[in-house]
């Protein structure tokens, strides 16, 4: 007999991040980088709207360094995470999971997993989704997956009150494994509406969101730390 896979769900633990992101803000970052410089806050949204941080993915400090430069300090809202399931492994994973996180499979997506993306963003919330898939050292922007913009369509497609913003995020290390002492720097760009992408079929809708958002990636490249 055939069982069904438990759905996917994530949770914010009041206690854990009144203790985390703190922390992480004032101590763990400043001890651990050089410096962290965050350009652009001015774009992220404060209209209260669904929001999807789509930062590029270089180490699993990006964990701690989106919200420290979009999370609750700074907007009053707490991020929610769709994350590699291997980053959901382990002491990572046992944060993440109490930090808002849910694991997804890159190379096939399951349909709970996609389905919770589109609840949170049904209920205004703010949903991290890294659109390369990937963790890569470098600082160039990678060929992004579809996923992040089928996501954001469908569930703008039934949620009529409200535009959905994609953020574009671009976090460059000064060194390809940021070892202690290493420099940060985020720079943050002018969100997408994803109305203004509801136009064609679905798949070329999706086509084009997600040729804009790289191009906005690319626009907002770090040429160095």
């Amino acid at each position: 007999m055939k069982t069904s896979k438990p759905a996917v769900t994530s949770d914010i633990s009041p206690w854990l991040t009144a203790l985390v992101y703190p922390l992480g803000r004032h101590v763990v970052l400043p001890f651990y980088f050089g410096s962290i410089e965050v350009v652009g806050r001015e774009h992220l949204p404060t209209e209260d709207c669904p929001i999807v941080l789509a930062p590029t993915h270089r180490s699993r400090w990006d964990s701690l360094i989106v919200p420290y430069a979009a999370g609750f300090d700074i907007t009053g809202r707490h991020p929610r995470f769709m994350v590699s399931a291997n980053e959901m492994e382990g002491l990572q994973g046992w944060f993440m999971k109490r930090l808002g996180g849910f694991p997804v499979d890159p190379e096939q997506p399951g349909i709970s997993s996609l389905r919770h993306g589109v609840d949170l963003l049904k209920a205004g919330e703010t949903l991290v989704i890294f659109p390369e898939d990937n963790i890569f050292r470098d600082n160039q922007v990678r060929s992004l997956k579809p996923g992040l913009a089928r996501l954001a369509l469908q569930a703008a497609s039934s949620h009529t009150n409200q535009d959905i913003k994609i953020v574009p995020i671009n976090i460059a290390y000064a060194q390809p494994i940021p070892y202690r002492g290493c420099d940060v720097k985020i720079n943050i760009g002018s969100p997408l509406s994803v109305a203004a992408y509801r136009t064609g079929t679905s798949k070329q809708q999706a086509k084009k969101l997600t040729a804009y958002l790289e191009a906005a990636l690319q626009s907002i490249a770090v040429v160095s730390c």
